[in-house]
């Protein structure tokens, strides 16, 4: 029997600090929901979550660039419907005054709304903007937008906005249906205006399209990626709790047997004695 170092006691001492490890990490654990509160619980799982987490963030910034491209050609999409609508009531007054049903009393009222129509027309043109950038003023600009997360030219969307719907460059800023003759003319030129007009709304909104399908795109990627780091980082809530009441249960009898290979070295006394 030895009396000058107590081995028993310090083996249980050491069994209480694995115990309490095990408990104090169960515990940490419950507290923030992860499974990752130390390193050394996975390292190789921290390396891969911590990686998953810093491209899961730049995914979500990379969403909201595609939502507000998106807004974007929106404002620009927007503005070209309502020039549409104007293109066709135009043309439906020139349609109107091409009919000798109409004296020049009667032309002479329509030609005061369609002189309204497109100086409206052209104000849309040159008033709409997104930002300080304008759209539809034949301003020729190019845009990449950034809806990846790395440097290389997939993760972006390049676009060139050259639309010119000003009604100078489609011949509507004069538009004349006075008489039959200017009205018939008219015809033609608002036809050929509306289909310039029809282009640059298909240009926008094959963009805008894609822009969407961007955005799902990430979306699913974001689900999923997070969905793959939760099972990697996040803690098991009835593993954690069943841990750290086994520490407990563990800490509890350790104590007793800590106390007992203390009292070992008071039961060598009575041999002496």
């Amino acid at each position: 029997m030895r009396i000058n170092t107590n081995v028993a006691s310090l083996a249980v001492q050491n069994a209480m600090n694995r115990s309490n490890r095990v408990s104090d990490r169960a515990m940490k654990n419950l507290a923030t929901g992860s499974r990752l509160t130390e390193a050394s619980a996975d390292v190789a799982g921290t390396a891969i979550a911590t990686q998953m987490q810093s491209e899961i963030k730049s995914m979500g910034v990379a969403k909201m660039n595609a939502e507000q491209a998106t807004s974007f050609v929106s404002v620009a999409e927007g503005s070209l419907a309502e020039q549409s609508n104007i293109l066709t009531r135009l043309r439906e007054l020139a349609v109107q005054s091409a009919s000798d049903t109409y004296t020049s009393v009667e032309r002479d009222l329509m030609q005061r709304e369609a002189t309204e129509l497109s100086q409206e027309f052209d104000r849309i043109a040159k008033t709409t903007k997104y930002g300080s950038r304008s759209l539809l003023d034949g301003s020729s600009t190019e845009f990449d937008f950034q809806v990846g997360t790395s440097s290389s030219v997939d993760s972006r969307i390049n676009y060139k906005s050259d639309a010119n719907t000003t009604a100078s460059n489609l011949d509507v800023d004069g538009i004349s249906i006075a008489d039959k003759s200017d009205a018939l003319s008219s015809i033609r030129t608002l036809d050929s205006a509306l289909a310039s007009v029809s282009q640059a709304r298909a240009s926008f909104g094959a963009m805008q399209s894609r822009l969407d399908s961007a955005q799902t795109n990430l979306g699913t990627q974001i689900e999923n990626l997070s969905s793959a780091r939760s099972r990697i980082a996040d803690a098991d809530l009835t593993k954690e709790v069943s841990d750290v009441r086994r520490g407990q249960i563990l800490q509890q009898y350790q104590s007793t047997m800590l106390q007992e290979a203390n009292n070992q070295a008071a039961l060598s006394l009575k041999l002496i004695a």
